[in-house]
């Protein structure tokens, strides 16, 4: 019985921490400039917009609402997201990864399913 008790909690601790791959936290908004400076809402339009939030992505074409998260082997976390894309009709599923950059721990990679590399991003301030 105790050991259940136990068990129980620590699954409901692991289900309650944020999601932390090879130190990815995003619990604070993450951006490139322009994204960190529209972390609060849309002030100023840049094609280069890069954000990414605890449930959003957001690209100066697109908003990915992220539905799943998930660790991988290699450190990085992978989004399962659902986008609007400017211009489209609908929404349509789209995975992301972001990874630790090797130059600069302070800063995550963000790429698309195919491996294209959208740029880098920090915490926001």
């Amino acid at each position: 019985m105790l050991r259940r008790f136990v068990l129980l909690a620590a699954v409901a601790t692991v289900a309650a921490a944020p999601v932390h791959a090879a130190g990815i936290d995003l619990s604070k908004p993450h951006g490139n400039k322009s994204g960190c400076i529209n972390k609060d809402g849309q002030q100023v339009y840049a094609e280069d917009m890069l954000l990414v939030t605890a449930s959003e992505l957001v690209t100066a074409a697109s908003a990915c609402t992220i539905l799943q998260k998930r660790a991988q082997e290699d450190g990085s976390l992978l989004l399962n997201t659902m986008c609007e894309v400017e211009g489209e009709d609908g929404k349509s599923p789209a995975d992301f990864t972001i990874r630790p950059s090797p130059k600069n721990r302070n800063r995550l990679i963000l790429a698309d399913d195919s491996g294209f590399v959208m740029g880098e991003v920090a915490q926001c301030r």
